[in-house]
């Protein structure tokens, strides 16, 4: 992926600085004209994140990207299915921090939600625009869309847990 950001520096060390920053976000510098900086992302550099990469290239799994702690692979579907979690344990063990994701989320959303509200009621009885309420009610509605989307992962993981009972 690329990312261009226009910025304008006339100090040298400053826009070394902020240069060094954004490497440290996972971009690299390369192209620049004029106040045009072009990114793009490179590999993660943490060693555990490298050796995972390699080993799935050595498996024919081709290294796409990576955003944050997620990494996209693809494999040529001549070689064969694609499947990064093959046992159910691995893919319990998956869906739970996808599902934690989400949970997490959501309560950091019904805590804006709540205190938001709160904050926007002694607003309102002081006659002061409300708009703390707005906030705790787009809040509240995070909180709805990340429970959402971890139902289909609990569902997952249920089923996932019913079948290695019936494995054993």
């Amino acid at each position: 992926m690329k990312t261009i950001i226009r910025k304008a520096y006339y100090n040298y060390e400053k826009e070394e600085s902020w240069l060094n920053e954004m490497s440290a976000k996972g971009l690299a510098l390369t192209d620049y004209s004029w106040c045009r900086y072009v990114f793009s992302e490179h590999q993660p550099t943490h060693p555990e994140s490298q050796k995972y990469i390699r080993f799935m290239e050595e498996n024919g799994v081709e290294y796409i990207s990576s955003y944050m702690r997620w990494v996209y692979f693809r494999k040529k579907t001549s070689d064969g299915n694609f499947n990064i979690y093959s046992d159910i344990d691995s893919k319990i063990k998956h869906y739970r921090r996808i599902n934690q994701l989400w949970t997490v989320t959501a309560c950091v959303m019904i805590g804006l939600g709540i205190w938001n509200v709160l904050v926007g009621l002694d607003m309102l009885s002081r006659n002061i625009f409300p708009l703390n309420l707005y906030v705790g009610g787009f809040s509240g509605c995070f909180f709805v869309v990340f429970i959402l989307l971890g139902h289909p992962l609990r569902r997952k993981i249920k089923k996932l847990k019913n079948e290695k009972i019936v494995i054993e």
